[in-house]
Parts: C-alpha cells; sequence; structure tokens
C-alpha cells in the first residue's frame, strides 16, 4: 500500500512538472514568434519608402513620435484585454503588437550598421537565455525584487523623456546601463513568477493559454529593452 502510494504522488508530481515545462514552452515560443515579427516589420519598413512617414532629415515626424511611444501605451491596453477579451482577441492584441514594436524601432537601421545589429541581438539572446535558466532553476525565492525592479523602470521611464529634451550623452549612456541592469533582473524574476503563477493557480485550458501570452509579452518587453540598451552601448553608428 505504501509503495503504491508513493508511485502515485511520483506520478502526480511527474504530471505537475510536465504541465509546467509545457506551459513554460508556450511561453518561450510565443515570446520567440514575437520577436521574429518585430524583426521582419522593421526591416521591411527600414527598407520600403514607409520610412520617411516617420523620420526625415529633421528626426521623427508627428507620426513618428505617435509610432515611438504608442508600445507603452499599448502595455496598459493588452492588460484590459486579457481581463475582458477572448482568447483570439488576446492572440491578435500580441502580434499587433510585436509588430507594432517593429515598425517602431525601425529607425535603428538608419543609425547602427547591420552587423552590429546583429551582433548585439545575439549577444542578448544569450545573455537573456542565461538569465531566464537562472529564474527557472534557482531555488532563491526572487519575490521581494520585483517591486523595487518596477520602481526602476518607472523611473527609467521618467528619466528618459526628460533627457528628449536635455538631449545629454552623458545621462544617456547612464539609462543605457541602468536599463540592461534593470531588465536582467526583471528576466530572472519574471520566468520564477510564471513558475509561481502556474503552481498557485493551477492553470489549465484557456487561463493557461492567456498566462502563456501574458507571460510571454512580460519576457519580450524584457528583451527588446535589453537589447535597446546594449545595441546604445556597443552598437556601431553609421555615421
Amino acid at each position: 500500500m505504501l509503495e503504491s502510494k508513493e508511485f502515485t504522488a511520483y506520478n502526480g508530481s511527474q504530471v505537475i512538472d510536465e504541465g509546467l515545462r509545457n506551459f513554460m514552452l508556450k511561453i518561450y515560443n510565443y515570446m520567440a514568434g514575437g520577436l521574429c515579427a518585430t524583426a521582419a516589420a522593421a526591416y521591411f519598413v527600414a527598407n520600403s519608402s514607409l520610412l520617411k512617414l516617420f523620420v526625415n532629415a529633421n528626426g521623427y515626424t508627428g507620426l513618428g513620435w505617435l509610432m515611438l511611444f504608442s508600445p507603452l501605451i499599448l502595455v496598459f491596453v493588452f492588460g484590459w484585454v486579457l481581463q475582458r477579451g477572448t482568447l483570439q482577441q488576446v492572440q491578435a492584441m500580441f502580434w499587433g503588437y510585436s509588430v507594432l514594436m517593429g515598425i517602431s524601432l525601425a529607425p535603428i537601421f538608419l543609425i547602427y550598421t547591420g552587423a552590429s545589429i546583429a551582433r548585439v541581438f545575439l549577444i542578448t539572446a544569450a545573455t537573456f537565455g542565461a538569465l531566464s535558466l537562472y529564474g527557472y532553476t534557482t531555488k532563491k525565492d526572487l519575490s521581494g525584487w520585483g517591486s523595487f525592479l518596477y520602481m526602476g523602470v518607472f523611473g527609467l521611464i521618467i528619466a528618459s523623456i526628460i533627457n528628449i529634451f536635455m538631449k545629454s550623452s552623458g545621462l544617456d549612456y547612464a539609462l543605457s546601463y541602468l536599463t540592461v541592469f534593470i531588465f536582467a533582473g526583471l528576466t530572472v524574476y519574471d520566468t520564477q513568477n510564471m513558475k509561481s503563477l502556474y503552481y498557485a493557480n493551477n492553470m489549465g485550458g484557456d487561463i493557461a493559454a492567456r498566462g502563456a501570452i501574458a507571460g510571454a509579452l512580460s519576457l519580450y518587453l524584457d528583451f527588446i529593452n535589453m537589447f535597446m540598451a546594449l545595441l546604445r552601448l556597443f552598437g556601431n553608428s553609421r555615421q
């Protein structure tokens, strides 16, 4: 009888672990798909006449500024759709957001060489993979990191908006380094947090699908922000 109970408990543990692996795999698949959509949209716009709608010889146009800040606004809209929309609407929102982000990033092809963009992307991918793996495997409770890191994100947003008008290169470098450190921490925190949410909510069906998309968006944003910060630091300018 004891052996039977142990066998059942063991099998139950295996089912839970397999469910978690499938859940995390969905997250990474969505994230990878989102990054591909972003890259394709950025490359297409950068190599077409559409780019003139967003930038000109004087910098960003009015539409360009709108596109630059629209991903930040849509993050809040995504939260509303996640709670009240259908699964198909949540999926459409994620893919639409990924494409919109790509359009807003298209001007980087005018600023940095293609080789340096590719190099920094690979560096970001390797760094992200190592950080996310640590977040998935560590036994250390990282729940206390959340409030501190998100406060840092809001601070970065405010300082970045101020620096648009100040145009301080020193502040820009400082913010880039802070961005790398903060979003590196968020990558670890978000990965562990997804595991915690999975176990706490016993996710399955529609809830798991929504959770996977929400988790993918979190990691996607961590990746994009690290990539852009590293590109500002180590990218080779075309000028």
